[in-house]
């Protein structure tokens, strides 16, 4: 699949998503939101795409923000369904059923720093800076922020983001658990590749089921949870990949998985 806006590749197992807009810092626009969408549902039900990974073009974004010229023209209703698609591509990420790694390497604002938390986890170059500075342009959040944020870094931190519009550098991201790695700049690919292929090597359908239970699990009481958690480690107990599993280990050989 072609796109305008965006670069996409799958090499072993590993496909990688690069916003391709670096005159622009890589700014979401409406194109870029209905690009990333089509390409995130091609790469669902695409078997070569076992791990995605999400960067931006350049040395200087990841995604630097929407473009605010789209903002300024756009009425009340206009930015309620601007939101709603953009939250729309947010929900097609999390959910997509495969792992996720955004390869934060500079700025991700607002839409950014949105796209990068609706990603199963988090690396950034040591030049990443990260924030939600609507509250600047006199707006709030609207692609998932204000319900993604605090959940991954508590109310107090993420109130503080949204409600200074302030950025933070990736050594303050890490520290209150916004990103999971900071290397340097040069590195960044590298060391996002390393794990992407760590988790390619295991069973796709294994991920699937781990990604559903946390996923879900999250919105649940803790009782709901581990009984969600207990069906689905009963579900994957019953496919060929849990069955190869353990007798590979029993073996003392490397499983052969073949994602069922």
């Amino acid at each position: 699949m072609e796109f305008k806006t965006l670069l996409c590749e799958i090499a072993d197992g590993i496909a990688v998503v690069t916003v391709n807009r670096p005159e622009k810092m890589n700014a979401l626009n409406a194109e870029v939101v209905a690009e990333l969408g089509a390409c995130f549902r091609s790469l669902q039900a695409d078997p070569a795409a076992r791990v995605v990974v999400l960067t931006g073009a350049g040395e200087k974004a990841f995604v630097a923000g929407a473009d605010i010229g789209e903002l300024a023209a756009a009425s009340g209703p206009d930015l309620e369904r601007l939101a709603e698609r953009g939250q729309s591509l947010m929900w097609t990420i999390e959910n997509l059923g495969k792992p996720v790694i955004a390869a934060v390497n500079g700025f991700a604002l607002g839409g950014g720093c949105e796209l990068a938390l609706a990603c199963t986890f988090r690396y950034a170059s040591d030049n990443a800076r990260l924030g939600l500075p609507e509250i600047t342009l006199g707006l709030i959040p609207g692609y998932g922020g204000t319900q993604r944020l605090p959940r991954l870094v508590g109310r107090g931190r993420a109130l503080e983001m949204i409600l200074t519009g302030k950025m933070i550098g990736a050594a303050d991201a890490a520290a209150m658990g916004l990103v999971n790695a900071v290397v340097p700049q040069a590195e960044l690919m590298d060391a996002v590749r390393k794990t992407a292929a760590a988790i390619a090597a295991h069973s796709t359908v294994t991920a699937r089921y781990a990604l559903k239970a946390v996923g879900e699990g999250l919105n649940m009481t803790p009782d709901a949870g581990q009984r969600l958690e207990a069906a689905l480690f009963g579900g994957v107990g019953a496919t060929a990949d849990a069955e190869e599993g353990c007798r590979a280990f029993m073996e003392k050989r490397k499983p052969e998985f073949k994602d069922c």
